[in-house]
């Protein structure tokens, strides 16, 4: 049997997956999704082959675990970002900011796009989860059209194209240069939307 790490099976099951994701994310960022095995990620995690097929019965599987639970943290950390502001101009700055903190991984990861390289299923099932971090952009754009910060537009492609341009970004390493980015893409993207005030260069 094997040892159980944790106080607990549950919290043991729970370390393991952890481990899973963080040996799935740094061989993504390495070489890209198309290239890595299970094997290599159970290498990369210290664990047994066994024990990834315990947890997910295969390598798209995985990949759908570790985006559902990257993508329920970060929407849980930008509400929380978000419940600090009210004004929607200022709440579309903070969506912006909170953006260009996300892994490069999910942008910029090497090899082919996944969407390439993954099933119709798979590929449904992530669009599922862009959809929760979509739906607080909408929020936002629908709170600044009624109180009159934004003009009235299609929601719908307005949100495409913004997420488009924040997601196509190589945000630098530099903090200088990094500031410069984020805030040249705040000033495209009010600008894109109509913003109602002036922005700042």
């Amino acid at each position: 049997m094997p040892k159980i790490i944790g106080k607990s099976l549950h919290e043991h099951r729970q370390m393991t997956r952890h481990k899973l994701f963080t040996a799935l994310s740094t061989l993504m960022s390495e070489r890209g999704f198309d290239s890595v095995t299970l094997a290599d990620i159970a290498t990369a995690a210290g664990v047994g082959r066994t024990a990834v097929y315990n947890h997910f019965p295969d390598k798209e599987a995985l990949l759908l675990g570790f985006i559902t639970h990257e993508t329920e943290q970060y929407a849980q950390t930008l509400e929380r970002a978000l419940a600090e502001v009210d004004d929607p101009v200022e709440q579309l700055r903070t969506y912006i900011r909170q953006q260009a903190q996300l892994t490069r991984v999910f942008h910029l990861a090497p090899g082919p796009d996944l969407r390439t390289v993954l099933s119709r299923t798979t590929q449904a099932r992530l669009r599922e989860h862009a959809e929760i971090v979509e739906s607080i952009l909408k929020r936002i754009l629908r709170a600044g059209i009624a109180e009159g910060e934004f003009p009235e537009q299609d929601i719908e492609p307005t949100v495409q194209l913004v997420n488009a341009c924040l997601s196509g970004r190589l945000i630098p390493d530099d903090p200088a240069a990094r500031e410069r980015a984020i805030r040249a893409t705040e000033a495209f993207v009010l600008r894109a939307v109509g913003a109602r005030v002036p922005v700042a260069g």
